[in-house]
């Protein structure tokens, strides 16, 4: 018969969903300004960084109208200018009634048309320049760009993707009544724990993708027609691994139980009464324990009541045990090959 004291140790409690990529940011490009496409910039299906520039239309008829607005604006200018000067003469004139009451009226009326002139011919000179400048089309976000919609001589758009996925799941009701029981809001950081609720994904080869995510959506309702509620988790993408409309199987953590009782699930004898397990007591006597028993991960079960850390187990050898036997018991073989008694 072999023992072993009884071990605590953190353990963290998985969940398994089915879940879908999506792109976090999907934005669709189009020229802001008609004109013919004179350049595309971008290779399809390629990296784009926010603000590169992805088409160029031809500017031609753009940039004539922004010399010609400039040429207004100096014309209007050049007038406002001169009813200026012509308002200073008036005014002394009309001081000394050399000028009539009309002539000051008209000047200053000229004057403030002319001050008007030079404010819309700055206005038509700026939408001139902004159509100018809508003639370079650049990237909204950085990421990677889907094939165009346009070929040279028509007008352009196309759709870029963020390097950034979000991970959709469903989970249930009761799912989430238990972790509300253990204090874990998904969705929510929580500054008071050392850990948060991450996600890992599985690729189409049935590995593992090597980032992280973070949970950072939980839906507050639940669909009365499916009995479930919406996840959502945020994963970095930037080999562009996962693909957008993907389906994938999702990893949860959904808490960590720290310095959880454990104890090999080989020890645990289970009956139509429950589960138990033998201790040896102090004084060498078998004791027959029942125990409430929680999440078996890796050939290990968490007791969540009926043990204590430090208390020794039968992990071997009890199958002629009953309870209140006396034994001897000795430590089972190590890794090392060195057993004590």
């Amino acid at each position: 018969m072999a023992v072993e004291p009884v071990a605590t140790q953190n353990v963290e409690i998985y969940g398994e969903f089915v879940g879908r990529i999506r792109a976090q940011q999907f934005v669709e490009v189009r020229a802001r300004v008609e004109g013919y496409l004179e350049r595309m910039l971008f290779r399809e299906g390629s990296y784009v960084k926010k603000g590169q520039t992805l088409f160029v239309i031809d500017p031609k008829i753009y940039r004539a109208r922004v010399d010609k607005a400039k040429a207004q604006l100096n014309k209007d200018r050049a007038l406002a200018q001169k009813a200026e000067r012509d308002l200073k003469r008036i005014r002394p004139l009309y001081a000394q009634n050399a000028a009539s009451q009309l002539d000051l009226d008209n000047a200053t009326a000229a004057y403030e048309s002319a001050t008007a002139n030079v404010l819309m011919s700055e206005a038509d000179l700026m939408q001139a320049a902004t159509a100018l400048g809508y003639t370079t089309v650049q990237s909204p976000i950085t990421g990677y760009i889907s094939a165009s919609n346009a070929d040279i001589g028509t007008l352009g758009s196309a759709h870029v993707k963020s390097d950034t996925v979000r991970v959709d799941f469903s989970m249930t009701g009761m799912d989430y009544l238990r972790s509300k029981e253990r204090n874990v809001n998904l969705g929510q950081k929580d500054s008071t724990r050392r850990w948060n609720p991450y996600i890992t994904v599985t690729l189409p080869d049935n590995s593992r993708y090597p980032l992280r995510g973070l949970v950072d959506f939980a839906d507050p309702q639940v669909d009365p027609e499916t009995g479930t509620f919406s996840v959502r988790a945020e994963m970095a993408n930037p080999d562009h691994i996962l693909l957008p409309g993907q389906f994938t199987k999702v990893k949860l953590l959904l808490d960590v139980r720290e310095n959880a009782v454990v104890v090999p699930s080989k020890a645990i004898v289970i009956e139509k009464g429950g589960a138990y397990i033998f201790v040896v007591r102090p004084d060498s006597v078998v004791e027959k324990r029942f125990i409430e028993t929680g999440p078996e991960l890796d050939n290990k079960t968490v007791v969540e009541r009926g043990l204590l850390s430090g208390e020794r187990i039968v992990v071997e050898g009890y199958h002629k045990l009953n309870h209140g036997m006396r034994v001897e018991a000795v430590e089972p073989w190590r890794d090392n090959g060195v057993a004590s008694n």
